[in-house]
């Protein structure tokens, strides 16, 4: 079993920054691919930037130049650093880790997701 927590999120103003944390913990062999969602009411989840083992990312457009994703392996945590918040910002941001276990099997899992609300 895998368990993925995110923290970091809360209130924040427009034009103002969050951080997002997120630790995978269990019997990993190897995380592959850490991702960031996030879900707005009445919208699909969405990726918001994403983080493979060798260190390429990947982001959503509308995010580009404003948010950074970047992993501790020793940790295996990922980060969202958030900064130029806009209120369409606002939703559920999960985490989702991908690798493999101890036993060799591959694994998917998701956090439970944080809050983050931008007041404009």
């Amino acid at each position: 079993q895998v368990q993925v927590v995110e923290s970091g999120g809360g209130l924040v103003q427009a034009g103002g920054s969050l951080r997002l944390s997120c630790v995978a913990s269990g019997s990993i062999f190897s995380l592959n691919y850490m991702g960031w969602y996030r879900q707005a009411p009445g919208k699909q989840r969405e990726l918001v930037a994403s983080i493979v083992s060798g260190g390429s990312t990947n982001y959503a457009d509308s995010v580009k130049g404003r948010f950074t994703i970047s992993r501790d392996n020793a940790k295996n945590t990922v980060y969202l650093q958030m900064n130029s918040l806009k209120p369409e910002d606002t939703a559920v941001y999960y985490c989702h880790a991908r690798g493999v276990l101890g036993d060799r099997r591959v694994f998917g899992s998701w956090g439970q997701g944080t809050q983050v609300t931008v007041s404009s």
